[in-house]
């Protein structure tokens, strides 16, 4: 793809992921699936230049996949339980409130779908900052109530007191459509930018529950032409994310 040629969907939703990271300083960047990582990624050769990257086991590397530095497991634990890491995850399910599902579909004890199981979402959410991506958006994921809580949203950290929202923050969701962060006065879901071709009425429509809007709701910000190079020429040659997120 030319450097010139618009952005696409695609890029959009990688710029939106990018900008979950702005102004982290020092933490560890854990995306999770192809365009968090190519936003994390990004913001590393971009605006973040202090996010630490892995390969995903027990060492630090560059943007480009080069070694940096050598992290052992008591290291990152540490930063998981202290705050100093934020996640991407994705989300079978995600309700107002931030809770995140991704182990079953239907009540618990007979589940109509097994899925991944709570794997290490209670922990992530609970410890340090956590985001979501969403490739397809619709009512099926962004649902009234979770089936079942993995992530821990705000509501049910406050249930659980002050030990459950030391380091407990969500502070934004990315799907194909717009982009969504917590701050309201109840901390629900609000919808902060659409993708170019989107309306706030269609992201409405593909949710299930209300979504607090901020009156004029604007356009997802547009990757620069820097940003743009980067993504097609360095980052994603291949343009997989176009297969992730097809254009339209």
């Amino acid at each position: 793809m030319s450097p010139t040629t618009a952005a696409t969907r695609a890029e959009y939703c990688v710029i939106a992921c990018a900008e979950a990271w702005r102004d982290n300083g020092e933490v560890l960047a854990s995306p999770m699936g192809l365009i968090p990582s190519l936003g994390a990624r990004l913001a590393r050769r971009t605006f973040s230049p202090d996010l630490l990257l892995t390969d995903g086991e027990a060492t630090l590397v560059g943007p480009d996949g080069t070694a940096e530095g050598w992290l052992p497991y008591r290291r990152h634990l540490a930063l998981v339980t202290g705050g100093k890491r934020h996640v991407m995850m994705g989300a079978s399910q995600l309700d107002r409130f931030g809770n995140q599902n991704i182990s079953c579909i239907g009540d618990w004890h007979r589940p109509s779908r097994q899925l991944l199981g709570v794997r290490g979402a209670p922990v992530n959410t609970l410890n340090n900052p956590v985001s979501y991506w969403v490739p397809k958006h619709s009512a099926r994921v962004f649902v009234e109530r979770v089936d079942m809580i993995c992530g821990v949203g705000y509501d049910s950290a406050a249930a659980a007191g002050p030990s459950a929202t030391r380091y407990h923050r969500i502070p934004r969701v990315v799907s194909h459509l717009g982009v969504f962060d917590f701050a309201t006065p109840d901390h629900t879901m609000r919808l902060v930018s659409v993708h170019p071709g989107v309306t706030a009425g269609q992201v409405q429509e593909a949710t299930g529950f209300p979504l607090a809007l901020p009156g004029e709701v604007p356009d997802t910000r547009e990757p620069t032409a820097a940003e743009l190079r980067l993504i097609r020429t360095e980052l994603d040659p291949e343009g997989l994310r176009e297969r992730e997120v097809p254009q339209g």
